[in-house]
């Protein structure tokens, strides 16, 4: 599992790539190249999501509530 720190690494070296107006950029070795701001756009918003995911953390408790609707 990726830790939150490796995720705001990625984040920042993405809004780093969006920022300087470069579309491509080498990762791990390998490089990769976005079609378009759209798409970098895209993928920062997921690393987003998956940050503020891991920080909510787990539902550990669900209380169910019912009546008879009098």
């Amino acid at each position: 599992m990726t830790t939150p720190a490796d995720l705001n690494t990625r984040l920042a070296k993405l809004r780093e790539i969006r920022a300087s107006g470069v579309l491509s950029t080498e990762v791990d070795g390998q490089k990769v190249v976005f079609r378009s701001d759209q798409e970098l756009a895209a993928a920062i918003a997921d690393l987003e999501r998956q940050i503020r995911a891991q920080s909510i953390g787990r539902v550990t408790t669900i209380r169910l509530s019912s009546s008879k609707g009098f």
